[in-house]
């Protein structure tokens, strides 16, 4: 019998890197889970992979960005499992780079509205389901760069991560007499697919990777296990909190 047995959980940004890696692992420990995702046949392929080593998952396709969506994925949710228990907020875009005098303002509002303003489309529906059902407990991904600044252009995804921080934050103290958990985990530079635009340029490959005091880039599999931890039990005395993944970046 896994950990999440009986429980039920929500990824979003299910179909790849952070996302896929933690939905994976929820269901190897006995948790149904949903797999949110705008691209279809990404989220698909999550799900087949947790079929194959003998996992629940459904998937329901899902832009954050936009609360109607949010609003169904959590009430299609709990129509087909009966409950949620977890809900693992990790759907993010990076949008461009540059300096903030020249970020386009669409480019710089719609990596706000992905972000920051989905995050809270997500707690503000997962929240009452979660009550429903006794409680729960809600990761929300956000980044090195929501404790530090970067000077590379990145305004807006920074802006955004730290709001995640704080909205993670004044959530936990909000729920934390109604047993509601709510944390953020910050990981550093993560071999994923929101970097393959940096893949093929060497030079920029390798400073991503010595950025990181351990002399590289970490694991999907490896913020997995930190979210996998503080959505259980073993983590009860967790909330309000935010936990960097990344080799000893921020102790620099």
């Amino acid at each position: 019998m896994g950990y999440f047995e009986g429980q039920v959980a929500i990824v979003t940004g299910g179909g790849s890197g952070i996302g896929q890696s933690s939905a994976v692992l929820f269901a190897k420990e006995g948790a149904r889970v949903v797999i949110a995702n705008r691209r279809k046949e990404k989220g698909e392929e999550t799900v087949q992979m947790i079929h194959d080593a003998g996992g629940e998952a459904i998937f329901i396709a899902c832009d954050i960005g936009k609360a109607d969506q949010v609003e169904n994925l959590v009430k299609k949710t709990v129509d087909h499992f009966g409950a949620l228990n977890i809900a693992v907020n990790n759907a993010s875009i990076g949008g461009p780079n540059s300096p903030v005098a020249d970020y386009p303002m669409g480019d710089w509002e719609q990596v706000i509205q992905v972000n920051l303003i989905g995050s809270y489309y997500c707690m503000k529906y997962q929240i009452p389901a979660l009550l429903a059902g006794g409680g729960g407990a809600i990761c929300n991904i956000t980044s090195i760069l929501g404790a530090v600044g970067a000077n590379s252009g990145l305004s807006a995804y920074v802006a955004s991560k730290h709001g995640i921080v704080g909205l993670t934050k004044s959530a936990a103290l909000e729920y934390a007499q109604k047993n509601i958990r709510v944390n953020a985990v910050g990981p550093a530079y993560i071999d994923t697919p929101l970097l393959d635009r940096y893949r093929d340029n060497a030079d920029i490959w390798g400073m991503l990777n010595a950025a990181h005091p351990v002399g590289r880039m970490g694991k999907p599999e490896e913020v997995a296990e930190l979210i996998v931890w503080l959505c259980s039990e073993r983590a009860s005395f967790c909330t309000g909190n935010y936990y960097p993944v990344d080799g000893g970046y921020l102790a620099q």
